[in-house]
């Protein structure tokens, strides 16, 4: 066991700002490719940017929410393909925090190790002598390629007939991968497809999620640390919502830098940014862009606020988290749109980076857990004194 001193937010945010440029020269090649170049890997580990979600007691530093935000959307203003996978790294990284001590021990045992993992339950644990024996599928698996264990959702038989959810922990050499991963946004992420057959899961492996999405868990070492005192949704939702926020800064950046002698084709404009419209629409993607900043910090102030406190989350907390992930991706799809629409006809090359931001960012605006309508209906619903229609809250 190794403890070391966590940095300080202020450190690790600026450590991912020297990464920007580095992800945005291998942005398009990880855009062609459809994974993340060894050289970002390199650099992320190095920079120790996929510690934050690491126990101490492992040589991790339990950053709180706010600067797991703040880095991975620093990380997206350089590539948001990077963004999400570190983003998909850090919860299953968190959600390993909740499996007993020694299956942790085993994990963590090896340096700088990559978890990625699958919320939706996409595959069968049957309970035999020892463990489960499991199969199905996992499509829009994040990074499986690049990680070494797989923290992935299934369901069980009960006794009355129906299913129970569970999380399985699986190394990926144990899957098959399918590279599937053909898609129009989101490209570098590498979100493949892996299928289990047949495949037993020592029961130690195996998390029953009702506890799980309470706030409950299996770790005795990591019970009284103010991150694992967070329920999974408010903190996996929290998580994801920084990518949102990065793209958005990263479309600002990228539509600043070629805005200098630009000319408006067919118009008396010779210099774009003299015309009253670039004004406008400047100052209107950024006032989007700080509404994704107040919807993403304000749902990780409360998850490091009610961890610190250990204070219960009622219905309506929970459900508001939600709420702040999808406003934070309709804001941050608007200013990238507003920004796309203003960058003109030459802005559709693949070597323009605002063409791929929004390819990036409606991408995240489908993801069925960030989907924009999806939460503010269930947002609505808990206000409007109805149940929730999802047990992901």
């Amino acid at each position: 066991m190794v403890t070391v001193q966590a940095p300080a937010k202020t450190e690790l945010v600026h450590r991912a700002s020297e990464l920007v440029p580095l992800l945005r020269e291998k942005a398009l090649w990880m855009d062609e490719n459809r994974q993340m170049h060894t050289d970002v890997i390199d650099a992320l580990t190095s920079a120790d940017l996929l510690k934050m979600r690491v126990p101490v007691r492992y040589g991790g530093f339990e950053s709180d929410m706010e600067t797991v935000v703040d880095v991975l959307a620093e990380l997206g203003r350089g590539d948001g393909s990077t963004s999400w996978t570190a983003a998909v790294w850090a919860i299953s990284t968190w959600m390993l925090g909740l499996f007993p001590d020694e299956v942790q021990d085993e994990v963590f045992a090896t340096p700088d190790v990559r978890i990625s993992g699958i919320l939706s339950p996409g595959a069968v644990a049957v309970p035999t002598d020892g463990g489960y024996i499991v199969n199905g599928k996992w499509s829009f698996n994040t990074g499986a390629q690049q990680s070494t264990w797989n923290t992935n959702a299934a369901v069980t038989p009960t006794e009355d007939g129906g299913f129970a959810p569970v999380m399985t922990l699986i190394p990926i050499a144990d899957l098959h991968v399918i590279d599937d991963w053909h898609t129009s946004g989101m490209r570098g992420s590498g979100s493949v497809t892996t299928i289990a057959k047949d495949l037993f899961v020592p029961a130690e492996r195996v998390l029953q999620m009702g506890p799980v999405l309470q706030g409950q868990h299996l770790s005795k070492l990591n019970a009284s640390a103010p991150i694992f005192n967070a329920p999974f949704m408010p903190t996996a939702c929290a998580t994801i919502s920084a990518p949102a926020l990065g793209l958005a800064m990263g479309a600002k950046d990228a539509f600043l830098e070629r805005l200098p002698g630009r000319k408006i084709t067919y118009t008396s404009y010779e210099n774009q940014s003299e015309a009253p419209i670039t004004h406008l629409e400047i100052a209107e993607a950024i006032t989007r862009i700080d509404e994704v900043g107040f919807h993403a910090h304000r749902a990780a102030r409360m998850i490091d606020a009610k961890g610190l406190a250990g204070e219960q989350w009622t219905l309506e907390e929970r459900a508001r988290v939600r709420l702040d992930l999808g406003a934070a991706c309709q804001r941050s799809k608007e200013a990238v749109d507003v920004l796309a629409g203003a960058s003109g006809g030459s802005s559709i090359y693949r070597d323009v980076p605002i063409q791929r931001i929004q390819r990036d960012v409606q991408t995240l605006n489908l993801h069925a857990i960030l989907h924009p309508n999806t939460n503010l209906e269930l947002y609505g619903r808990i206000l409007c004194g109805l149940g929730p229609n999802t047990p992901y809250i």
